[in-house]
């Protein structure tokens, strides 16, 4: 079974840049092998929900959102494979952001 990452894009005007980053996050954890589902929290609102279910299927959770987030508590109780990041480091360095996590994981 492929290992699972899930995320959630965030930023302050919640247009582009919150779907070019999760864009690139997606692209990316799938380049590298993985499963993919990214949430985005914009100006359409929330898209793409991520479920309890997700949460739980996930080996990794990346949080990359330069604003507060709708639902945080949503993430409580998965702290140990929890990531957060800024927007510009996954859109610039996603591919090192997930490895440098299943490298720490061992």
């Amino acid at each position: 079974m492929k290992k699972k990452i899930v995320g959630l894009c965030a930023c302050p005007a919640g247009i582009a840049h919150t779907y070019i980053v999760a864009d690139k996050l997606e692209g990316e954890a799938k380049r590298m092998g993985y499963e993919a589902k990214v949430e985005t929290q914009g100006f359409a609102g929330i898209e793409n929900e991520l479920t309890r279910e997700d949460l739980n299927e996930a080996s990794l959770i990346i949080l990359a959102n330069d604003i507060a987030i709708s639902g945080e508590e949503r993430f409580e109780g998965y702290e140990a494979k929890t990531v957060h990041s800024s927007m510009h480091e996954i859109l610039h360095h996603a591919h090192e952001v997930i490895e440098r996590f299943f490298e720490k994981e061992g």
